[in-house]
């Protein structure tokens, strides 16, 4: 059952010429508990290294404001645009840290796993340098716990600063609260809403508008300092107890009580089917078979959420190495599997001499349909291939396909040996003839990565 180029390939992040797939699904998950060798070869600052470049930046603009002369304006103007600029290098490192991670791993589920994860509980900054935090969030509030308990990944991001500011939480008051009494201030649902639809029990899972108010209520008082670190305010918390699913909480007004709620919904029996038909429509296909989404279930309820458990399931089961291909890989997967197969040398992505990152990653995953660390909503990223099929999606990988190789690689490998590393015993025999047919490397490169065999998980 167990196939080490379909491990590597629909598990992970690529076949590569330099990097033997795992050879046991034991592999794949000692991978998650070891080391995190990735992270400390490509490092990411996490999120607490990170507020400091948001507090330097509100900190001049606020000075560029009250400035009283045209002198200390341009200098505090100058200070913002310095932050801003070192903000947006540092944006590019992190791009860098993660695709190359991709390409020098050995452990490829951890780096699907980590993005997974990132998408499920999606958050962005808004505007200036808060824009660029996401990585930073990723590093400390997903990365850390993608083997663990789901519960604590639940409360590690839906805590985390980053979400508080991209769900508004922070003006979330309790109307009744000390601060609600006091001011025109009111209560902001999304928080809550996304836990139970998106988070935990799904859109389909048994809560009603009264739970999502009641829990709302709850989470007043998740709020961020002026310094973008967690606080929790007591004068924001509405007072009383207040019902989720049939379960009181809040008689404390304390954090523990918003933790008390979300340790209840992670082990409710809806979210384990929620995140357990996700993971599989993730990995295997967009309509997963039934009987391996209710192994995961059952893997996660007798586990209490317990990841490791659920991933054991998921890799336990034939209906995840069947032969045929099923996902369309989405851009980030394509561009990062592309690069690991041609495997370029590392100075061409992080030298002097590095190629463009804008013009040759930002840009075409754009136009491919996957803005880097942007999707539209906190629902992520489709995960339909229709969505990833539409023609002009198509048309930009075929475009990135020609043109991005060369820059990575200018000494292209021969197509007919690319082939063969790219999709190893999955090489059809159309591909295989279209790569030693090719006029030069480039087009023979490029007809690799654009066959469907390649397009495919």
């Amino acid at each position: 059952m167990f196939d080490p180029e379909i491990a590597d390939i629909r598990f992970g992040t690529g076949l590569s010429p330099r990097h033997k797939p795992p050879q046991s699904a034991d592999a794949m998950l000692n991978g998650l508990v070891g080391p995190d060798a990735m992270g400390t070869a490509f490092p990411i600052s996490p999120f607490d290294d990170y507020r400091q470049t948001i507090v330097d930046f509100y900190a001049a603009r606020r000075i560029e404001r009250r400035a009283k002369t045209d002198a200390d304006r341009d200098a505090a103007r100058k200070d913002r645009r310095k932050v801003n600029r070192a903000a947006q290098k540092a944006f590019a490192e992190m791009i860098r840290a993660t695709l190359l991670r991709r390409i020098n791993t050995r452990t490829g589920f951890r780096e699907r796993l980590a993005f997974f994860w990132s998408d499920h509980f999606t958050a962005k900054g808004k505007a200036n340098v808060v824009r660029f935090a996401t990585s930073p969030y990723i590093e400390e509030a997903i990365r850390p716990n993608i083997a663990g308990k789901f519960e604590d990944l639940l409360i590690a991001s839906v805590t985390h600063p980053l979400m508080l500011h991209f769900l508004d939480q922070n003006k979330s008051v309790g109307p009744n609260s000390k601060r609600g009494k006091r001011r025109d201030a009111g209560l902001n649902e999304n928080l809550a809403r996304e836990v139970l639809e998106l988070h935990t029990l799904g859109v389909d899972g048994p809560y009603t508008q009264a739970d999502v108010r009641q829990l709302a209520e709850l989470f007043a008082g998740l709020s961020m300092d002026s310094s973008s670190q967690f606080s929790f305010n007591r004068s924001f918390v509405e007072p009383g107890v207040e019902t989720v699913l049939g379960r009181d909480y809040g008689r404390a007004g304390k954090l523990e009580d918003v933790h008390a709620v979300l340790r209840d919904l992670a082990r409710h029996p809806a979210t384990a089917g929620h995140v357990a038909r996700k993971l599989a429509q993730h990995f295997v296909g967009d309509d997963p078979d039934p009987d391996l989404v209710a192994h995961m279930a059952s893997a996660y309820v007798d586990s209490d959420g317990d990841l490791l458990r659920v991933y054991v399931a998921l890799l336990d089961h034939p209906a995840s190495w069947a032969t045929a291909a099923q996902n369309v890989k989405p851009p980030i997967d394509f561009v990062a599997s592309a690069l690991r197969a041609l495997d370029p040398p590392a100075a061409h992505l992080t030298g002097r001499r590095a190629p463009n990152m804008r013009d040759l990653i930002l840009t075409p995953l754009q136009i491919m349909g996957q803005p880097w660390e942007a999707p539209d909503g906190p629902d992520g990223w489709p995960e339909d291939n229709s969505y990833w099929i539409a023609p002009q999606f198509l048309a930009a990988r075929l475009a990135w396909a020609l043109s991005a190789p060369q820059a990575y690689r200018p000494d292209l490998p021969d197509p007919r040996d690319f082939a063969r590393t790219a999709l190893g015993k999955r090489l059809p025999e159309d591909v295989a003839f279209a790569a030693s047919a090719a006029e030069n490397r480039w087009e023979g490169i490029a007809l690799v990565l654009a066959a469907p065999a390649f397009q495919k998980h």
